[in-house]
């Protein structure tokens, strides 16, 4: 790649380049293996719970919600921030995001499946997922409408959904490029075939340009009421810790502190990994790294107001559970949650860390541990200590719930992998459109 300011051409030869290479490279290959076994873990823990059932997990009385609404709630939260920077960002016409937004539905996209996973998984009988639909059927066994399980079935569906035609749809120009560009005969019919028949012209590109735009305006609102949806989940439920207000608002905060801190976890390594520097610069990590600032302080209020309503509420149900949170057995759980979300970023205050790689990639790593804790915190925490003593009791996940969990990790990083092998990983008619406007600076982004 060159080290000149990148052009219309060239940025189209090299993103190609990329995507239609004969063979991967080495570190590629490397991360393939890895990313396929674990996710050969995750097909060996769905086959072993298929023949032993969901025993096989830590969940019993009380803590009947474990690992698999916990990672359900992560994902989905890791699935959200990416559609905030592809589709809001898009309807605010904001250009920094043109070298992040395929990045960010892949993400999406893959995050999106890792979380459908859990829902049918905890059902105890996966193989009957289809009941969840209103369907008419002979048994009259309908869909309970008040159970949050049907909430999630129909949250997550409309989610994946739409994600897929939004990310589909935003590489049809470009997978027509790589159909005109691909040398062999089998890539030039497989690119040919996904393109649609896309050939650039003036009636193809209104009606386009007008697709995109109406799933974009679904998209940005849909993240937001799908989180919302997860969020009420709990509120929902009768139950100590949960049934608050501010658990929507709460889990939209969660999910774009989760959603930033995935996306920049990705494209620190991808920028020098695919050599992607002059597009993916380092004003992108100033402003990703102040996004991802901006959500710990939402959710560093979020934590204010949970403990302001514990002790301003006369339930004393609330307040041993809490307690409990503090300085019980779970309390590292609770503190490294505080740590990891609330303390560690609060470096990025300052512009020299926000432009330092290895650091940013450090706090982002604890972001995401630190969100997979604040679920852990909700979900076992507040059950484990009801209302009623007589039936406390304690969870601890088993080898098969960390299987499943490293395994959805797996499926993520090959989803990931697969896309920057085979697919063009930077939006290029969008970025042609910005380099256009920019004919004095080399169209540098």
């Amino acid at each position: 790649m060159s080290d000149a300011a990148p052009t219309i051409g060239s940025m189209t030869d090299d993103i190609c380049a990329i995507a239609l290479r004969k063979r991967p490279a080495l570190w590629w290959r490397i991360a393939i293996l890895g990313a396929a076994l674990l996710t050969a873990l995750l097909v060996g823990a769905i086959a072993w719970l298929f023949y032993a059932g969901i025993g096989i997990w830590g969940i019993d009385w009380p803590v009947v919600w474990g690992f698999a609404i916990i990672s359900y709630v992560w994902w989905i939260a890791i699935a959200s921030g990416g559609t905030f920077i592809s589709a809001l960002f898009y309807l605010m016409q904001v250009e920094w995001r043109t070298s992040l937004n395929r990045i960010a539905e892949t993400m999406t996209l893959c995050a999106a499946v890792c979380a459908g996973i859990y829902p049918i998984l905890h059902l105890g009988r996966p193989w009957l997922f289809y009941w969840l639909f209103p369907y008419p059927n002979t048994m009259g066994v309908w869909p309970q409408f008040r159970s949050p399980l049907l909430w999630d079935f129909f949250a997550i569906l409309t989610y994946v959904t739409s994600s897929i035609l939004f990310w589909y749809l935003g590489l049809v120009p470009d997978l027509a490029t790589l159909r005109d560009r691909a040398l062999t005969r089998k890539r030039q019919v497989l690119y040919g075939a996904l393109a649609l028949g896309f050939r650039g012209e003036d009636r193809q590109w209104r009606h386009y340009r007008a697709a995109y735009g109406v799933l974009a305006a679904i998209m940005a609102p849909l993240v937001v009421s799908v989180h919302s949806i997860v969020g009420l989940d709990f509120a929902g439920a009768a139950t100590v810790g949960w049934h608050s207000t501010e658990f929507p608002p709460f889990f939209v905060f969660g999910a774009l502190l989760s959603g930033f801190a995935m996306v920049l976890l990705l494209i620190v390594p991808l920028r020098r990994l695919l050599q992607l520097e002059a597009f993916i610069t380092g004003r992108h990590l100033d402003v990703l790294s102040r996004l991802l600032l901006l959500s710990s302080l939402l959710v560093g209020y979020a934590y204010v107001m949970d403990v302001f309503s514990v002790f301003y509420s006369p339930d004393e149900a609330e307040r041993t559970a809490f307690m409990a949170k503090v300085h019980g057995s779970y309390a590292p759980i609770y503190w490294a949650t505080i740590l990891f979300n609330i303390a560690l970023p609060q470096v990025l205050w300052f512009r020299r860390v926000r432009l330092n790689q290895p650091v940013i990639m450090l706090v982002c790593l604890a972001v995401i541990v630190g969100m997979w804790c604040e679920r852990y915190t909700i979900v076992v925490m507040s059950v484990r200590r009801t209302a009623l003593p007589s039936s406390w009791g304690d969870y601890h996940g088993t080898f098969w719930d960390w299987a499943t969990l490293f395994g959805t990790v797996g499926l993520f990083l090959t989803g990931i992998l697969l896309a920057v092998r085979f697919l063009p990983v930077i939006s290029m008619f969008e970025m042609r459109a910005l380099l256009a406007k920019r004919p004095n600076d080399g169209g540098g982004t």
